[in-house]
């Protein structure tokens, strides 16, 4: 079973949506498990304080490396196998190579921060790999640890139900997934592309390639870039495998 732990001073905010659809269902199934922990039961004194002020002056309060470490040594020990991450603004973007990696693992435990950040300390000797959803920021990491949840969740055997869904969606291959159409075949003057309806599925597998290359080039240009390398590359290395070799010259016969 893949288990996921979290680290929250909103445990309410669990399991939200991931009670709901794929991940829910999933949840029901034992495909995955969720256990949710409240970093205040390790607070200071009698109100059970987790951050001050920060040192050197400035906004906002930082959370307390000893109140977080007493956390997450309570859930993720030295010999958890799971990755421990830490959901912030600065993090490493999250992207579907690391969705992938992480749900073909044995699962992920998760802190979620508030105020202005945690302790730089307990980051470095709790080796926390720190995980960003996008260049903007939220007012903790709950709503960051559902999105990472439920893209990991949704991979794992037997949630989704069909086998290609995961296959052929957007990042898979490296572009955006191509456009998606169904009844009725006309919409306030827009008619379903006519490949789409001819029943050539080599013409229709070539019109969604060139709509998923297009539309990466155009919305995604970062994604682009590497897929046409790559690309070249492959076709480069193909054309060198199928180059007939140079055949030995034959000798001359007598009398030429």
């Amino acid at each position: 079973m893949w288990r996921a732990s979290v680290l929250t001073l909103f445990a309410d905010m669990f399991p939200g949506p991931l009670s709901a659809s794929l991940a829910g269902k999933a949840l029901d199934a034992k495909i995955w498990s969720l256990d949710v922990h409240d970093i205040k039961a390790h607070g200071i004194g009698p109100h059970r304080k987790v951050d001050d002020r920060p040192a050197g002056g400035g906004p906002g309060m930082v959370m307390r490396a000893d109140v977080a470490a007493a956390a997450i040594d309570a859930v993720h020990d030295e010999h958890d196998p799971r990755p421990l991450i830490y959901l912030t603004p600065r993090g490493a973007p999250l992207t579907q190579t690391r969705v992938r990696a992480l749900s073909a693992g044995p699962g992920v435990t998760l802190f979620c921060a508030r105020y202005e950040g945690l302790d730089e300390r307990v980051i470095a000797s709790r080796a926390m790999e720190e995980i960003s959803l996008g260049d903007f920021v939220l007012a903790g990491g709950e709503i960051a640890a559902c999105a990472l949840l439920e893209a990991c969740v949704r991979l794992l055997p037997g949630v989704m139900g069909a086998k290609n869904s995961a296959q052929e969606e957007s990042f898979a291959a490296g572009l955006l997934e191509y456009p998606h159409y169904t009844r009725p075949q006309e919409f306030e003057g827009r008619a379903i592309p006519s490949v789409l309806n001819s029943g050539n599925h080599g013409e229709i597998a070539l019109w969604r390639q060139k709509m998923a290359e297009s539309l990466t080039k155009t919305r995604r240009p970062d994604l682009f870039a590497p897929y046409e390398k790559a690309s070249r590359s492959a076709i480069g290395a193909a054309s060198k495998e199928f180059q007939p070799k140079n055949s030995a010259k034959k000798p001359p016969r007598e009398g030429q």
